[in-house]
């Protein structure tokens, strides 16, 4: 049996890292995870890190990555039993939103990843979930369903609307209480789009 390529075991080490770190991240949170605590616990060395992610950063970002793509997996899947595309809408929108009471998402995604990362809308996933939302509102437009607007410019609120909402959630003393208002309130605003 041949053994493993470089290539394989280099994208083997990569993901360990990556659950290793999400773990780590998830219990203490970045500033707090050691990366020598993280490599020894699978095994690897700094020197393993560096050569995949260049720093502590570039992991915490290939973290932030899979969970924001989970994410968006996640807020798709809510749309299933919506019966129009305002549902659909909305429903993926309320989803994400709801997502910051995860434990995982809210410290890693939501408080660790802007903190340390910066702006989360250049993300992977945001950008594949904002032409999601453009195409839709472009095709409620054409049925006559949302007021005629720029949809590139809706696109951006809307998902900027669910995004924030779920920043203030994550950041809220009572993310549970905070919940039920932010909903209502994105919902109120996603409506002015509609044609009444």
């Amino acid at each position: 049996m041949a053994g493993k390529s470089r290539i394989q075991t280099m994208e083997e080490n990569r993901a360990k890292m990556i659950a290793a770190a999400r773990k780590a991240f998830a219990e203490k949170g970045f500033a707090e995870a050691s990366m020598d605590d993280l490599t020894a616990s699978v095994g690897l060395t700094r020197g393993a890190l560096y050569h995949s992610f260049g720093d502590k950063k570039g992991l915490l970002a290939a973290v932030v990555a899979q969970i924001d793509g989970e994410m968006a997996q996640r807020a798709k899947a809510a749309t299933a039993t919506a019966s129009d595309d305002w549902e659909r809408l909305m429903a993926e929108g309320v989803a994400y939103i709801k997502m910051a009471l995860d434990p995982e998402v809210r410290r890693i995604v939501l408080l660790d990843g802007p903190a340390f990362l910066g702006d989360p809308t250049p993300w992977p996933s945001q950008n594949s979930c904002l032409e999601s939302t453009r195409q839709t509102i472009s095709k409620m437009i054409e049925r006559n369903e949302l007021k005629k607007m720029d949809t590139t410019v809706a696109a951006h609120l809307l998902n900027s609307a669910a995004l924030n909402a779920a920043l203030l959630i994550a950041a809220s003393d009572d993310p549970q209480r905070t919940l039920p208002h932010v909903i209502e309130v994105f919902t109120l605003l996603a409506s002015g789009l509609r044609n009444q």
